[in-house]
Order: structure tokens, then sequence, then C-alpha cells
């Protein structure tokens, strides 16, 4: 970013809450850092706060919240006010900033701003409760069980309308994978430029060696598909090692055979030697980019993945004759395909035939410093332009 912009800088996101903490906070934290760099004037805007008063006591900065933050049960059950979600965001008065930079997965890019204010917005995807995973949405939601489900569908319609609406009053758009930019690209109708998000890649080291477990570190929700890596391994019978919990955590238990076990969160340094020492990190989900595949291809593990979304940009499949195959892909996201995928993967003993030096070299492309670098660049085309 230009030393020399001086003007005033709002960041905008979505929320700030201990049980909802992933990729989406890792950007906001690195775009905030681009900013202090830059010795920026700057304040943050977000729905809730609920980390305490400071988001960062190394910044010691303060989180300008919406009214609900102090609603009822607000700490705990934020999301269930998601109708209001639009008419929090809108309230914000953002006319003393002359640079507004959203990092949003929800609402934070439906800030109100004037045609002299630029408008950058970081998306992590389109609202999905309210576009294509609507149904799974609704399929697992609490109001399902209290007979309301219809009026929810006609919430989510809104949402849809708010959505589409809002996404045309942003300047300049980022995405954070092709996947994100083709659905903006459908939803929204806008081209977006994409900017993979930063994974601290310094904190792994690639490892030659290899043991006879395969391990998947996720939060235990539907849309993660960790069924399908246990219904798969059950057959396969080989071990696998799961890392994280969430509300499916009961039910996987419940029909995991001995050769899978499950771990809850761990400490970042168990993570680091699991990756290090699996035989190949599996995972079987849909993400609009992916964290936890890179951090292991960053330890030089090998990846087993669905060819679908995010994936695709970071996992070169070793069928494809890339230059730098970092591991496998499978077509169908079912239990049966993963399966036929990790017999051929030991059969052929492919774990042998990949260089964990090479798999951490190609995991660099998505470093916190490729993303500063690109991201702080983009701000200076954008600001040059905008004059």
């Amino acid at each position: 970013m230009n030393s020399k912009y001086k003007g005033n800088i709002a960041i905008i996101h979505d929320w700030f809450s201990e049980e909802y903490t992933g990729g989406a906070e890792k950007v906001f934290n690195e775009i905030e850092k681009i900013i202090i760099e830059n010795k920026s004037y700057y304040e943050i805007f977000s729905l809730v706060n609920h980390l305490g008063k400071y988001q960062h006591l190394k910044y010691k900065k303060f989180i300008n919240t919406s009214f609900i933050q102090n609603l009822p049960f607000s700490k705990k059950h934020f999301h269930k006010y998601l109708p209001l979600f639009p008419l929090a965001i809108e309230q914000f008065d953002l006319r003393r900033y002359d640079l507004i930079i959203s990092s949003s997965h929800a609402v934070a890019k439906g800030v109100i701003t004037s045609p002299d204010q630029l408008h950058i917005s970081y998306i992590h995807s389109p609202m999905r409760y309210a576009w294509d995973e609507m149904n799974t949405y609704l399929r697992n939601s609490s109001y399902k069980k209290i007979g309301i489900n219809i009026l929810l569908r006609i919430i989510l319609q809104d949402l849809r309308k708010w959505d589409y609406i809002s996404s045309v009053r942003i300047d300049k758009l980022v995405s954070n994978s092709n996947f994100t930019a083709k659905r903006i690209k459908k939803y929204w109708g806008r081209n977006s430029t994409v900017i993979h998000p930063p994974v601290d890649i310094k904190k792994f080291s690639p490892s030659k060696s290899r043991s006879d477990f395969y391990l998947s570190v996720s939060r235990l929700v539907p849309n993660k598909r960790i069924d399908i890596l246990v219904k798969a391994f059950n057959r396969l019978n080989l071990p696998l090692i799961i890392v994280g919990s969430g509300p499916e955590k009961k039910q996987l238990t419940k029909i995991a055979n001995n050769n899978i076990s499950f771990l809850d969160y761990q400490d970042d340094l168990t993570v680091k030697k699991l990756m290090e020492n699996c035989r190949a990190f599996v995972y079987a989900g849909t993400e609009d980019f992916g964290i936890a595949p890179v951090e292991a291809m960053a330890s030089g593990a090998p990846i087993i993945a669905l060819k679908k979304a995010g994936i695709l940009d970071t996992v070169n499949c070793i069928s494809s004759k890339n230059k730098i195959p970092t591991g496998l892909l499978f077509n169908n996201q079912s239990d049966r395909d993963l399966k036929e995928c990790i017999n051929f993967f030991e059969e052929k003993k492919l774990w042998l035939d990949f260089s964990s030096d090479d798999i951490n070299l190609w995991s660099q492309n998505f470093s916190i410093e490729n993303f500063k670098k690109k991201f702080s660049n983009f701000i200076d085309k954008s600001l040059s332009e905008f004059k």
C-alpha cells in the first residue's frame, strides 16, 4: 500500500466471535496489518464483538458494533438475529472515511457509502444460506423443529434480494478463489479479482517421514462432509485421525469403526506434528478456498480431495502431469469414490512418489507475504483509478 496515502480508513468485518474463527478472520488480521504498516488512521466496524472490548491486545483497537451487540442472548446466539443483519450493517455512519475495506461472507459488504468514497470488498463467499446452500441451511436449522420453516424461506428470499442489491454498491471486488469468483459472477453478475487468502506457511516444515495414518482437520459440521470420510475408512479399515469438534461429532463417532480416532481441537504444535507425519491429508467437502489443505502441503503432506471448488486452485493432481504434483483428486462427493481413490493411492504407494520439499514449495504461493503484496497493490491500483 502506498505510504503516501493518509486518508481515513474504515475496515468492516461481519462479526467477531470465539465460536466463529477461521479464514475470514485471518484475512481481516492481515488487512489490518497492511493499514498499520502504512501508518494510516483507521477504525473497525462489525455487527458484534464477543472477543472482549478489544479485538487485538497488541493493537488496542476499539471495535464499533451494531445494535445487535446489545440484544438479548447476543453473545452466544447473535446468528439468530439473521433477519436484522442487513438493517444493522446499514446503520454504520461512515461519512468521515475516504476508503472503506470490507471482509465479507455475509453482510459486511452491505455498508452504505457515498459516490466519493472508495469501497473495496474482499469476498469470502456470496451469502451461502441465501443462494446455493439454502436447502442445506434449512435442513439443519433449529427453526425447522419449531415449525416455521416456511417463514424462514421467506426471510432467506428477502436476504437473497438484499445480497444482490448490496453487491451493486461495491466499487471494487476481490474474491478468495476462482470458485468464489464464478459464484460472484453467477449471483451478482460482476467480475472480481482473485487474491488467495493468507496462510502462515512459515509455521510448518516439510517432513519426509510419512506414517501409516490419514488425517483430517476440520469443524464437524454438515458442509464439511466428514461423514464421507468415516464411511470410506470404515470400509478401508485404514487408520484415520479426525481433529476438530462440532455438532456432528456425536453422530460421527456413533457410526465410526475402531480404526477412526476423533480428537477435539488441538494446539498448533500437535496439528503441525500430525500434518508432518500423516500419509496423506483427506478432504471431502467443498470450500470456497480451504486453508487446512494448504497448511498440510506446507508440512509436505500429499492431499486427497474432492475435485471441486477452492481445491482446484490449491492442489495439483498427480494424474494431470503437473510440474509440481501435490495430491490426488476424486470426481464425485461420495464414500465410494473416496474409497477407490485411496485404494489406488495405497496400491501404487503414491506417497513415495511425492516430494515433500516440492509440495512445500508450491504451498508458498499462498503465503502471508504474497497476500499482503497482492492486496496492497490492488488497493493502490484501485485508489489511482478512483481518482
